[in-house]
């Protein structure tokens, strides 16, 4: 059974723990609507930050930073796992992340995580962010 977990609105760091620590526990899980969740913080230092991440390194050899809204938030996740261990790795094999909901979760009942108390003053959504390292959504 997939756990479906719709990530609008939801703040990416907080989302991204919980949906950790349960693939670690042999959930799988299924992240919708990756371009709604957020980032907290200044727009220009979350730009310049990721920014800075997707320079870093070669061509050649990496590492690669993605651009697209569902691979940051999966990339987010990855960062919290142990991924270069095996259970690291069968644990990141549980999880999709989907740009939009895709027909297969339509009418399944999502569940919401990571939602801040109250709405943050400053934060960026990671639509946003894609559109400003390059990505065409």
């Amino acid at each position: 059974m997939v756990t479906v977990i719709d990530a609008s609105g939801a703040v990416l760091g907080r989302m991204a723990s919980i949906v950790a620590k349960r693939l670690l526990n042999g959930e799988e899980i299924a992240i919708v609507n990756s371009e709604k969740a957020i980032i907290t913080g200044d727009e220009q230092s979350i730009k310049e930050e990721y920014k800075n991440k997707r320079e870093i390194g070669t061509q050649r050899k990496g590492p690669f930073f993605p651009r697209m809204p569902h691979l940051i938030v999966k990339r987010t996740v990855r960062g919290m796992l142990p991924y270069q261990q095996p259970k690291g790795r069968q644990a990141l094999k549980r999880l999709k992340c989907y740009i939009g909901v895709p027909e297969e979760y339509k009418d399944v009942e999502k569940e919401r995580i990571g939602l801040p108390e109250k709405k943050p003053y400053k934060y960026m959504t990671i639509e946003e962010l894609s559109r400003y390292l390059g990505a065409k959504i």
